[in-house]
């Protein structure tokens, strides 16, 4: 059962950097690309479709997290407190900017609120670079050190990249570039492959730390019968919103 609850946790934490790593990749890439108060509101309506689904993997791995590995919960959170701080500091900069930026109609409103999704979308992607190089030397090392920041720009460049790919793939010509579903593939598996890299070299330590076997029992009952309806919620929601289905219609909440 162990090995199980280690696959589902692999799954969701890849899951969620290719997923979650485009929405972050389009807001590095709001000051970039979006030179005009249009483009940004165009690169918003890509991804708006896509935000609050991707985030439920990022929930479903912090539950997973602290459900399957109790241990770990303290190194975690202590080990890297004001790297977690700073990354949920950064999550509701960005999620704010995406709810507010439309609030008002008015240049420096939004200026300020594409901003500061910008902003959040490089504080958690520059955060994630760093907390997976923690979690590969067992939190036994601070992630402030060179390697920790060479891996915290890797993981921005990726997700910037694959935002890109995204942007590309679901409004082909809008931004300059048209590219398939393929290209969206390749691209999120390199924005997945920090983390895949990180969990297989912690699989031993990892699964060495689960919880009792009672424990896993129990929220197996409780978690995977769920899992299902996740993904099934996911897979609507991509063919809903593919590429040609109101790319640049932005939903009442952004």
């Amino acid at each position: 059962m162990d090995v199980v609850w280690f696959a589902f946790f692999a799954l969701l934490l890849i899951g969620y950097f290719a997923l979650e790593g485009f929405d972050l990749g389009v807001g590095l890439l709001l000051p970039v690309l979006g030179r005009t108060r249009e483009g940004r509101d165009r690169m918003v309506a890509a991804i708006a479709p896509y935000v609050l689904a991707n985030e439920v993997w990022l929930v479903a791995v912090a539950g997973t997290l602290f459900g399957a590995y109790p241990a770990l919960e303290g190194k975690v959170l202590f080990g890297l407190y004001p790297v977690v701080v700073a990354m949920l500091l950064s999550w509701i900069l960005r999620d704010a900017g995406l709810w507010f930026r439309r609030r008002v109609d008015g240049p420096r409103w939004r200026g300020l609120w594409d901003g500061l999704i910008a902003f959040g979308s490089l504080g958690l992607s520059f955060g994630w670079g760093m907390a997976l190089y923690a979690a590969a030397t067992g939190f036994a090392a601070s992630p402030v050190n060179p390697v920790g920041l060479m891996l915290g720009v890797v993981v921005t460049l990726l997700f910037a990249w694959h935002g890109w790919t995204f942007l590309a793939w679901r409004a082909p010509g809008g931004f300059g570039a048209a590219r398939p579903g393929r290209a969206l593939l390749v691209s999120g598996a390199a924005a997945a492959l920090p983390a895949a890299g990180v969990l297989a070299g912690a699989m031993p330590y990892l699964v060495e730390h689960s919880a009792p076997a009672a424990t896993l029992n129990v929220l197996s009952l409780m978690v995977l019968p769920f899992a299902p309806i996740m993904l099934g919620a996911q897979v609507w929601v991509w063919r809903t919103f593919r590429p040609g289905k109101d790319a640049f219609r932005l939903p009442s909440f952004f």
